[in-house]
C-alpha cells in the first residue's frame, strides 16, 4: 500500500511537472517573497528615516525657540534702554556739571601756580639784587613772567 501511494505522488508531482503549475506555483512562490523582501527592505528604510525625521524636527523646534527667545531678548533691550534714557542724559547732565567744576580748578589751580611762581621770582629777584640792581631784578622779573605766560598760556 504504501508503494501504491508513493507512485501515485510520484505521478502527480510528474504530472504537475509536466503540465507547468508546479513551475508556477514555484514562481508565484519566489514573487511572493520578493514582494515580502521589498516590503520589509522599504520598512527598515522607512524606520531609519523615522529617528532622522524627529532629530530634525526636533532641530527645527529649538532653532524657532531660539530666534523667538533672540528677539524678545531684543525687544527688552530696546525697552530697557528706553527706559533708562531719561537717567542717561541726567547723567551726562552731572558728567557735564564736574568736568565743567574740574575745569574750573583746573585753571584756578593753574593761575595760583603762576601766581606763585611770580612771587616766588620777585622773592628770588630781591633776595638775589638787595635793591641794588633793581632794573636788573626788574628784567629778570619780566623775562620770568613771559616764560610762565608761554608756558601755561590759558588766559
Amino acid at each position: 500500500m504504501k508503494r501504491i501511494l508513493e507512485f501515485g505522488r510520484k505521478a502527480m508531482f510528474y504530472v504537475r511537472v509536466l503540465s507547468g503549475y508546479e513551475e508556477r506555483r514555484i514562481r508565484s512562490y519566489r514573487l511572493q517573497l520578493e514582494q515580502r523582501l521589498r516590503s520589509a527592505q522599504e520598512k527598515k528604510l522607512a524606520t531609519q528615516k523615522v529617528p532622522e525625521q524627529i532629530v530634525l524636527s526636533e532641530v527645527r523646534k529649538m532653532v524657532e525657540e531660539m530666534q523667538n527667545l533672540n528677539k524678545k531678548l531684543e525687544e527688552m533691550e530696546g525697552d530697557i534702554n528706553e527706559y533708562f534714557k531719561p537717567v542717561d542724559k541726567e547723567v551726562e547732565a552731572l558728567m557735564d556739571m564736574q568736568m565743567e567744576k574740574e575745569k574750573a580748578k583746573m585753571e584756578m589751580m593753574g593761575a595760583m601756580y603762576k601766581q606763585a611762581m611770580l612771587e616766588k621770582a620777585e622773592t628770588q629777584a630781591a633776595i638775589d639784587g638787595d635793591g641794588a640792581d633793581q632794573p636788573k631784578t626788574e628784567t629778570m622779573s619780566a623775562m620770568f613772567k613771559q616764560a610762565l605766560l608761554q608756558k601755561n598760556p590759558q588766559k
